[in-house]
This record gives structure tokens, C-alpha cells and sequence, in this order.
């Protein structure tokens, strides 16, 4: 049987009494759908998956996005399922070693952005016997509600650009991640997109604060040296420690959380040496916005009442 034990922290909480090697019935589709909502981070420990098995789960919940800026690698089996991990062959990382290394929120960059990511932890890097390369997240339902009410009102209805380039060029000039540039082709297939600051989450029917130092680059409707101060003030009360949640991960952990309610960071606390490989599918909102996808939920939370 299905059971849900949140964490007691501001996010997570763990699923236990399911097999996600095998298919999901709806009623427990619905029960999970609403707690991702709830606990915005969801852990399913102990579980025995394969590459079809993270594919078709991940499925579940939208389309897979394939690679942000190339063509995804079709000459291996699954490539939807990505690899994260610091190993080497040949003197090349065989997946992404530096992803994910400061806060940011998977896909914002998007015109469809994301809803949940879905990682699976294979080798998870360990010192005197402490789990490291844990993941943090912070709670943007509680951020927003913390927020003052006048700049709830004044900013209702504003909108922000994001921008893929921010947080490559991050990456280069301040985590020493060895990439190049950006290519104008690469510019070509990522432009700048603009979503709500505020975000109705359609699971919660919450408002969140949607809006992050990865990739948040204008508030459109303030002047530009007023966008940059807000923005910088909604970045520092985003990330407040009353908001923030560390999971520390084993192996076989399979941890889904949802992009329109948290924002995430990936703590790079282990050496090269000490081996982290994850699996990954990132999975876009192509499903969630749409309430015929909510009705598992709906029913669900009928049942429950």
C-alpha cells in the first residue's frame, strides 16, 4: 500500500509501498501527483529501475526535454535519460560532471517550461561513511508568501524574461566548468523567454514565486537598474533558511521534485575522485496545465477527504 511520510521540513516528503519498476495505478498516480504539489519533493527509496523504466515513469508526468543546446545522442539505447556524473573515460566525462551547481529552477529558460525533474541515484560519492553531492531546494509557495504585501500587489501581474545564457556563462566565469562559449547556433535554439513572476501552481492552486538566480535576467515591466535591484531582493529573500530543504541522497533513490514550486541547487562538497553518477530526465509542462491530466489527483483528494 501506498503511503506518503512527509519530512516535517518545509519540502519532502518520502513514498513508500510502491514498485516503480512496474506500472502505476491512477488512483496512486493521483495520490503522488498531490503530494508533489504538497512537499514539492518527493523521494521513492530502494528502488530497482532500468533506463526504461526512469523513461516511462518520467513519462507520466510530460514530454522528456532532449539536450538544452545540441540534438540529443540518438546512438545509445534511452537517450532521452540523461547521465550526471563526474566519471571519466578516455579523459572525457561520460554525462554532465558541473550541472546544477547554484541555484536555479530546470527549464525557466523555456517557452514550455519544466514540471518535475527525475533523478536516480546510482553511485552516490561517500566520506567516513556521510553521503555527499546532496541536492538543496528552497520552498517558492512559502517565499511567496512571505513576501510583503506591497510588493505582492504591485508586481501581480509582472513578468520576467529568463535567458539560458546567464547561467552558461556562470558556469564558465565563476564554477571553472571548462566549457566554451555559446554558439550563435546554440543562442539560436535558446532564446530568451518570458514567464509570470507569480506563478498558480495548477496542482496547488497556490501562488509561487517563480523567479531565479540561474536564469532570471529582467522584471519587464520595472526600468532596468529598478528590475536589477528587485530582482536582487527577491533572490536574497528567495533563499532564506526558513525555505530550504537538503536531501542527502542514497543509492537507489529515486527523487522527483517539481520546478514550478521549489527552486534547486546540487552541493559539489566531493572531489573527483569520489564518484557521483545519477540518471535524469528532465520533463517539460506539456501535461500539467491541462485539468483533464489533474483528474487522479482530483479523485484522489476526494477519496482522502
Amino acid at each position: 500500500m501506498l503511503t506518503i511520510e512527509p519530512t516535517g521540513a518545509v519540502l519532502g516528503a518520502t513514498v513508500r509501498g510502491v514498485d516503480l519498476a512496474q506500472p502505476l495505478a491512477d488512483l496512486d498516480f493521483g495520490r503522488i501527483l498531490l503530494a508533489l504539489g504538497r512537499h514539492g519533493v518527493l523521494r521513492f527509496p530502494d528502488q530497482h529501475l532500468d533506463l526504461g523504466d526512469i523513461k516511462r515513469f518520467s513519462e507520466l508526468f510530460g514530454e522528456i526535454q532532449g539536450s538544452p543546446i545540441s540534438a540529443a545522442d540518438t546512438t545509445r539505447p534511452y537517450p532521452e535519460v540523461g547521465i550526471l556524473s563526474n566519471i571519466r573515460e578516455n579523459g572525457e566525462y561520460i554525462g554532465s560532471p558541473d550541472a546544477g551547481q547554484d541555484w536555479h529552477t530546470d527549464m525557466s529558460y523555456r517557452d514550455v517550461m519544466g514540471f518535475v525533474n527525475v533523478l536516480y541515484g546510482i553511485r552516490i560519492p561517500r566520506r567516513d561513511g556521510r553521503p555527499l553531492g546532496g541536492t538543496e531546494f528552497a520552498n517558492m509557495h512559502a517565499a511567496y508568501d512571505a513576501l510583503p504585501q506591497d510588493i505582492r500587489s504591485r508586481l501581480a501581474d509582472a513578468t520576467v524574461t529568463h535567458n539560458f545564457e546567464k547561467f552558461w556563462e556562470h558556469m564558465r566565469r565563476d564554477k571553472a566548468s571548462g566549457r566554451p562559449p555559446m554558439t550563435d547556433e546554440q543562442r539560436r535554439r535558446r532564446p530568451p523567454v518570458v514567464h509570470p513572476l507569480f506563478l498558480t501552481h495548477p496542482i496547488t492552486g497556490r501562488r509561487a514565486l517563480y523567479c531565479n538566480p540561474g536564469y532570471a535576467v529582467r522584471i519587464n515591466e520595472l526600468p532596468e537598474a529598478e528590475s536589477d535591484a528587485m530582482l536582487a531582493t527577491l533572490f536574497t529573500h528567495q533563499l532564506q533558511p526558513e525555505f530550504r530543504y537538503v536531501h542527502e541522497w542514497n543509492e537507489r533513490d529515486l527523487l522527483i521534485w517539481d520546478h514550478l514550486g521549489t527552486i534547486h541547487r546540487a552541493i559539489a562538497d566531493y572531489g573527483p575522485d569520489e564518484i557521483r553518477l545519477m540518471r535524469r530526465c528532465q520533463v517539460m509542462a506539456t501535461k500539467v496545465f491541462d485539468p483533464a491530466f489533474l483528474r487522479p489527483a482530483r479523485d484522489a483528494a476526494l477519496q482522502a477527504a
